[in-house]
């Protein structure tokens, strides 16, 4: 698949299912909650993971959109993503500039400023698993690696909640 059609594809799915907002009441249990979930080398450095998820996809979906929230003790920044669910995880960007959305992969990880909540989430910066070796659905676990630029690795589970249900369309994209 070429670069522009596998970014066109991208932008695709990101426009029907990764810019909408979880609503206000959804919630999910913690990722870092469970301590099989996350290495115990993590935990120990400080960089909490919680509400690690991942959107259910359309069928024959190139990409689906993952999530999570991530707080650090100490300055650091999510480096790498990888899973055995997907050929690459990718950390991307999502900007609004003159009503046009775009996206961009971030080479360098995304900053975790100490004692700060970083939400990787939908219409904002978030996780996208490229080329799901199998559909995403609804109800399955997704296990993936985050990699940071100080922390030892942490492995977390994502729930694949939904594709529709419990998150309403984004201001302005509602027909898509």
């Amino acid at each position: 698949m070429s670069r522009s059609t596998l970014l066109a594809a991208c932008l695709a799915a990101i426009v029907m299912t990764g810019c909408q907002p979880a609503s206000e009441g959804a919630s999910a249990p913690a990722a870092s909650a469970d301590p099989a979930t996350v290495s115990s080398t993590g935990a120990a450095q400080g960089v909490r993971v919680s509400d690690a998820w991942i959107r259910e996809t359309p069928p024959n979906a190139a990409v689906a959109g993952g999530y999570l929230t991530l707080r650090s003790d100490a300055d650091d920044r999510l480096v790498a993503v990888e899973t055995s669910a997907s050929a690459s995880v990718e950390i991307h960007e999502m900007s609004h500039a003159g009503g046009v959305m775009r996206m961009r992969e971030l080479p360098d990880g995304v900053e975790l400023p100490a004692g700060t909540d970083v939400s990787l989430r939908p219409g904002g910066n978030h996780l996208m698993f490229i080329g799901p070796v199998e559909p995403v659905r609804a109800g399955q676990t997704i296990e993936a690696t985050l990699r940071f630029q100080n922390a030892p690795e942490q492995t977390v589970q994502f729930e694949v909640r939904p594709l529709t249900g419990d998150a309403p369309a984004a201001e302005g994209h509602s027909g898509h």
